[in-house]
């Protein structure tokens, strides 16, 4: 009975450790059937050597620049721009002061020559109406004087005598001085006619006419210009003045 008690919890032991080891089989094939096996491919490579990594060079650090400072910098900066831009204004103002200074100018010389073209013109207007007046009355004179020596002429001609010894072609050239009374009061023998008599019935003849009292009404002018000292020019043909 022992024995078989013996027998029996051997056989209890084997039974429970082959269990065992069925066990551990089993766990171990599910667990190799489960997994995936990858097998390595074989490539052929070739050994590349790397280049050494250059460092770059460290950034240089910005100064620290503290508010105040930039402050006044902006601050110069601004101060800078408000110079140059009143600058500008200033010398865009000289620049349109210089145009205007330069137009007026030029209006103003313009102005000038006009004024001195129209008193050019106006003074020439004048010289010529000036001229043109004393042309009228040179030639009003001449007639008034004209006719005053043909009154001498006619008083001369009357008193005269030709003498015997009076031949064709002879002549004599007297010259009559006269105040403003009309009075003679010199005779003057300027070209002889080479007959003595000739000369002497010529001289005679004017201080017989001794005075021309129409020449007192004449205007002063007239008088000095045609009557102060007047030229007569006798021959037997014609009294001629």
């Amino acid at each position: 009975m022992g024995r078989l008690k013996g027998y029996s919890i051997a056989t209890f032991f084997s039974i429970a450790l082959h269990g065992v080891v069925i066990a551990v089989l089993l766990t171990n094939w599910q667990s190799e059937s489960k997994k995936t096996v990858i097998q390595p491919q074989y490539i052929q490579a070739e050994l590349v050597q790397l280049a050494a990594k250059t460092k770059p060079p460290p950034k240089a650090s910005k100064p620290k620049v503290n508010k105040a400072a930039k402050q006044r910098q902006q601050a110069k900066r601004r101060e800078l721009e408000r110079k140059q831009a009143q600058a500008k204004r200033e010398a865009a103002l000289q620049e349109r002061q210089r145009v205007e200074a330069q137009r007026q100018r030029k209006i103003e010389e313009e102005r000038q020559r006009q004024e001195r073209e129209r008193a050019r013109r106006e003074a020439e207007f004048a010289q010529a109406l000036q001229e043109e007046q004393a042309l009228v009355a040179a030639q009003q004179d001449e007639q008034v004087a004209n006719s005053y020596m043909q009154l001498i002429q006619q008083r001369l001609s009357e008193n005269w005598s030709r003498p015997p010894s009076a031949r064709l072609g002879m002549e004599v050239l007297i010259e009559l001085s006269l105040v403003p009374t009309g009075r003679i009061v010199g005779v003057t023998i300027i070209d002889s006619s080479g007959d003595t008599a000739f000369d002497r019935a010529a001289e005679q003849a004017a201080f017989k006419a001794q005075q021309f009292k129409e020449l007192q009404n004449m205007e002063s002018v007239i008088f000095e210009k045609y009557f102060r000292r007047v030229k007569v020019v006798f021959s037997p043909e014609d009294l001629r003045l």
